[in-house]
């Protein structure tokens, strides 16, 4: 299975569109195994879900995400955690232990005003 997580370098970012990079981990039987990190390749509505679909993502975490995107990672099949916080080797850990449960952290609004990940 195929995790990103929406990342300000190795932690877990309040909104997935504006995030730093993605950092994408490979799990087999419930663990990590590798590991890597690619930049945000830009914010434009409808290409990240699309963009992490062809790079096989089975599950996307973030703090907050707006509902169009939730929406397309839906119709692809793609897993959407939300509300997650921390360090993002940490949250992949605690969604294979089946402890990480998505809050539903949508955002209403692109300025954001205290909106995302709460």
């Amino acid at each position: 299975m195929k995790i990103a997580v929406a990342s300000e370098g190795s932690m877990v970012t309040g909104h997935f569109g504006h995030c730093e990079n993605f950092n994408i981990f490979e799990t087999q039987d419930g663990k990590i195994v590798a590991e890597a990190s690619i930049p945000n390749p830009g914010h434009r509505p409808g290409f990240l879900p699309n963009f992490l679909h062809e790079l096989g993502v089975n599950v996307i975490i973030a703090g907050g995400m707006g509902g169009g995107a939730v929406e397309i990672f839906n119709e692809k099949g793609i897993e959407v955690i939300l509300g997650a916080s921390g360090k993002a080797a940490d949250a992949v850990s605690l969604y294979l232990q089946g402890k990480l449960v998505s809050t539903g952290s949508v955002c209403h609004e692109h300025q954001h005003h205290g909106e995302c990940g709460s």
